[in-house]
């Protein structure tokens, strides 16, 4: 369990096309906030990010879904890099658990049951993290205690998001997806604020009903299923589109 003690530090800024780009640790946990240039201390609704499996705070696909959250809608972005991910040392459970993964992959054999495995050991570590981040973020003057929360992840950003959204009162719209039922779906089913799901039909690591069962699972009165032809890494990147207006409905007041 990560301790709820530490405060958030700046280590370093920059900013470039409209957006201020601002790391940050929080104990231990390397982070990025995303902000705009024209006034990033101005109060504004925050959203997390969470990054897919074997990627970073950075990655491009956080940076690109940051930069459009920033241009449209003048929110705060924020991304923490996950266990073993990015900045953050290695244990020897996470070498093992890769390279199981890894020889999976390479002789054709289901990486679903190993992926799903390693990360519910990851989001153990990661939601109580995320958490203390949340508590550092609402401590600055832009964002606050009072403005509202959105989460957007997919891959293993839904693996960690369902049991943050599930555990976290504060995160009031999510945008999850592309992930397997098992071990999701009972926290799922705790889950009642606004969702949108991204599905890749032609996915050829998630099933279609796996996809539709984790789906299915979410408690929330609204929550919208987007489908797609195509296998796992070729979501259209115009879904990011549709989840900036996602949370622009929902997290602006």
């Amino acid at each position: 369990m990560y301790s709820l003690q530490h405060s958030l530090q700046f280590t370093a800024e920059s900013s470039s096309d409209g957006m201020v780009e601002r790391d940050f640790t929080v104990g231990e946990i390397p982070g990025v906030l995303w902000s705009p240039a024209a006034d990033p201390r101005g109060r504004a609704p925050l959203v997390l990010m969470g990054h897919g499996g074997g990627n970073h705070k950075k990655h491009p696909a956080m940076s690109g879904r940051a930069q459009r959250l920033v241009d449209a809608c003048g929110f705060h972005v924020a991304v923490i890099d996950a266990p073993g991910h990015g900045d953050r040392p290695r244990t020897a459970h996470d070498e093992e658990e890769i390279a199981v993964m890894q020889e999976a992959m390479a002789t054709g054999e289901p990486v679903g049951p190993i992926v799903v495995r390693y990360n519910a050991h990851l989001a153990e570590q990661a939601v109580p993290e995320w958490q203390a981040t949340l508590d550092a973020l609402q401590e600055l003057p832009e964002i606050g205690t009072a403005g509202p929360v959105g989460y957007f992840g997919l891959n293993m950003g839904t693996a960690i998001g369902v049991p943050l959204v599930a555990a976290e009162p504060r995160i009031t719209a999510a945008v999850l997806g592309q992930h397997w039922p098992h071990l999701l779906a009972e926290r799922a089913r705790q889950i009642t604020v606004p969702i949108e799901f991204d599905l890749q039909w032609d996915d050829e690591h998630i099933s279609r009903e796996h996809g539709l069962a984790l789906f299915d699972a979410f408690a929330s009165k609204e929550k919208s299923l987007h489908v797609n032809s195509g296998r796992h890494k070729e979501l259209p990147r115009f879904e990011a589109d549709s989840a900036v207006r996602f949370f622009a409905r929902h997290l602006v007041r």
